[in-house]
């Protein structure tokens, strides 16, 4: 028997895996604050793991320089205009949204608008290169292949040669993703921080702060928005973004039919993942939504595009928002009262 239980007991056994809160996010706020009614992932980070864990690339960007300038820049907004964290949130999101983004969503047309007004001239070369290419391979006797692998290949350093000689390659009209998208992503993120007790604050506590710092029916921050308001509307907000820009491009091609209604689909499934948050965040979400939706309208303006020194192009309009309206109530009024 004493043989049977040393046996048993020197058996190797399992590790036990023990799921442990960091100290910061485990506490609760000080001073009698309420706890934030909030998901286990949204108060914790996905792991604890480590390094190699599946939280450790989570923690890395959580803990990173630029959330932590994100945190620096809300603090920053928060000292220095002594509004309330709403109204915080609300300023830093249209200071940056102005002094970043609008220049480059303007900078983004201004380049569109120069490779529009490069069509004709690309049409018109693909036409005679198209001649010339036809007439050499009858001379040469090549293969059709052959015919169409030479015209590419010219055409692409032609059109090349353009986009250099006006400064305007289409991939500068990309830099506005790579900008807005990194920071909406840091922002989101340092909110979270605070709002979970993770953010780095120096004497006091963010999180105590944002647990009274809301208004209207979200006065706690860092709690959910259990009437949905907030992620409705950002789900609202971006939809019209969407219908916007799909009311613009008219003769679209079957590609960018599908990328609109993956942005759809995407805008629309914002709503439940907004609802899943802490509101400090969604409200920055509806923020710059709003201020995505506005600054849209804005390069919308002949006045304001003259401003920007954007160049004219056949398809621009002298009544660019009587045109919205008159296509939004084409497509989503006119059409409807004709089913019936």
């Amino acid at each position: 028997m004493l043989c049977r239980l040393s046996v048993r007991w020197l058996r190797p056994r399992p590790a036990l895996r023990v799921r442990v809160l960091e100290p910061s996010l485990a506490r609760a706020p000080a001073g009698g604050a309420k706890r934030s009614a909030l998901p286990v992932w949204a108060v914790a980070s996905v792991s604890t793991a480590g390094p190699s864990g599946a939280g450790g690339w989570y923690e890395a960007l959580a803990t990173s320089a630029p959330v932590q300038g994100a945190e620096d820049v809300l603090l920053l907004a928060h000292t220095a205009s002594g509004l309330p964290w709403w109204g915080s949130i609300l300023l830093t999101t249209v200071a940056l949204r102005g002094a970043v983004t609008l220049p480059l969503a303007a900078y983004q047309h201004y380049i569109l608008a120069k490779v529009e007004n490069l069509q004709p001239e690309i049409k018109n070369i693909a036409r005679h290169l198209n001649q010339e290419v036809a007439v050499r391979a009858h001379q040469l006797g090549w293969s059709k292949r052959v015919a169409r692998l030479t015209y590419l290949k010219t055409m692409r350093r032609l059109v090349s040669e353009l986009y250099v000689r006006d400064n305007c390659h289409p991939f500068k009209a990309t830099v506005l993703v790579w900008i807005q998208l990194p920071m909406w992503i840091f922002m989101s993120i340092a909110l979270r921080n605070f709002s979970t007790g993770a953010g780095h604050s120096e004497g006091f506590s963010v999180q105590e702060q944002l647990t009274t710092g809301g208004v209207l029916w979200f006065h706690d921050l860092t709690a959910l928005d259990s009437t949905w308001i907030l992620p409705v509307s950002v789900g609202v907000i971006n939809l019209l973004i969407v219908e916007i820009f799909a009311l613009q491009k008219l003769g679209k091609a079957r590609f960018q039919k599908y990328v609109t209604y993956f942005v759809r689909a995407l805008s629309v499934l914002m709503i439940p993942i907004a609802a899943t948050v802490p509101s400090s965040i969604v409200l920055y979400w509806l923020c710059s939504s709003f201020m995505g939706l506005s600054q849209n309208l804005l390069l919308r303006s002949p006045r304001f595009r003259q401003l920007c020194r954007i160049p004219l192009t056949k398809l621009d309009s002298d009544t660019p928002y009587k045109d919205l309206l008159a296509a939004f109530h084409f497509k989503f009024i006119s059409r409807k009262s004709r089913t019936f």
